[in-house]
């Protein structure tokens, strides 16, 4: 089946990564996170963490929340239809095509940062001897049983859900190329 602007409609394992994708973000990352930034301590050195969270680490975790509300909405535009065109309550931009590139960079992009992200997290939990990490004088060791899993699971449904994206939007792209592609005398 085949959306308004062209682009075929996700698959249903397309369209459930996208939504573990967002619910990562927005069910996993985020009560954690805002739960620190209002100052609770679980899983926390409480001696350290309030001086850390005095120190700007609550308005840290505040930005770091809202950034992965972006993070959730962004996974729901890969699967939906709005993700492909803008809708009518966007000024000056209703009912024009998204660009494809961007949005496909940054799932790319977003994806592989969290995968990355999570490794350097293992490496630096079980692997490294970095005694100067400050987010152990800060953090219990017991959050990266929580953390690299929900991240693992962002990545890989964030990148199947970019992947997704690219796909769908293909055809209209070379529709498009086709269209706006010079005529020939002959043709």
């Amino acid at each position: 089946m085949t959306i308004s602007n062209g682009c075929p409609e996700p698959t249903r394992r397309e369209r459930v990564a996208g939504h573990i994708a967002c619910h990562s973000a927005l069910i996993g990352f985020i009560p954690m996170h805002l739960m620190w930034a209002f100052g609770v301590t679980l899983w926390t050195n409480e001696a350290n963490f309030d001086k850390w969270y005095d120190d700007g680490g609550g308005s840290y975790l505040f930005v770091l929340s809202g950034m992965a509300v972006l993070a959730g909405i962004f996974a729901m535009s890969l699967i939906r239809p709005w993700g492909t065109v803008f809708p009518r309550r966007v000024p000056f931009l209703a009912g024009r095509e998204v660009p494809r590139w961007p949005v496909v960079l940054l799932a790319g992009v977003l994806s592989v940062f969290l995968f990355l992200y999570t490794l350097w997290a293992i490496y630096a939990a079980f692997l490294s001897d970095l005694n100067d990490d400050p987010s152990k004088e800060v953090f219990d060791g017991w959050i990266i049983y929580y953390g690299v899993p929900q991240f693992l699971i962002w990545s890989g449904s964030l990148m199947v859900a970019g992947w997704s994206y690219y796909r769908r939007t293909a055809e209209r792209a070379a529709r498009n190329r086709s269209l706006a592609a010079p005529r020939t005398a002959g043709s």
